[in-house]
């Protein structure tokens, strides 16, 4: 019952984002009351809430959820957060891991509230997560593609990105954004 009030307020105050925000959290609190859960509190900013739910869409793209990736993004919350709140987001990401994810909602309201900048970052973090197996699987490499896309990264910056994980032939033209024809020049001003 809590998960469905948590959802709906989520969504009043916080819309899509908010929504999956609240079903989790409204979980969690439901789990209290059994003591599977001991949630103190409230995750800090709303950037930590957009990449749990981002975190999630990458790492169910595949149809598996692995250890390795969930390690990834552990590591990833405790250094920027510190050990007690990035576990407890991490409490929070497997709830979250559970729920249907509008990824274009999402995406877009994440793009409308983020720097290019920081879009840019978070690009680069979601390969961190598919690139977390050793391998990148299709489905979270075209998963980055439609978050990237909805977020309103460039498609050139998002080759670029991609090219310094997803390696091919011409990764490094891809990443300097220029052919393989390219002269000299172009390629010394492209790398400055």
């Amino acid at each position: 019952y809590a998960k469905w009030v948590g959802g709906g307020l989520g969504w009043v105050f916080g819309g899509p984002i908010g929504a999956i925000l609240g079903v989790a959290l409204g979980s969690m609190l439901d789990g209290m009351n059994t003591g599977q859960y001991a949630y103190r509190g409230t995750p800090r900013g709303d950037f930590a809430m957009s990449l749990l739910v981002l975190s999630a869409a990458v790492m169910k793209a595949d149809k598996q959820v692995l250890k390795s990736e969930l390690e990834f993004v552990r590591k990833f919350f405790i250094s920027q957060f510190g050990e007690e709140e990035g576990n407890r987001l991490i409490r929070m990401l497997q709830e979250i891991i559970k729920q249907d994810i509008n990824i274009q909602d999402v995406s877009v309201q994440v793009g409308q509230f983020t720097d290019y900048p920081v879009k840019l970052q978070l690009v680069n973090y979601l390969f961190g997560i598919a690139a977390a197996d050793g391998l990148y699987h299709p489905d979270e490499v075209d998963m980055i593609s439609v978050i990237a896309g909805f977020m309103g990264v460039s498609s050139s910056d998002f080759t670029s990105i991609k090219a310094m994980f997803v390696k091919s032939t011409g990764w490094a033209y891809d990443v300097l954004e220029i052919t393989s024809n390219a002269t000299n020049d172009e390629v010394k001003k492209a790398y400055r």
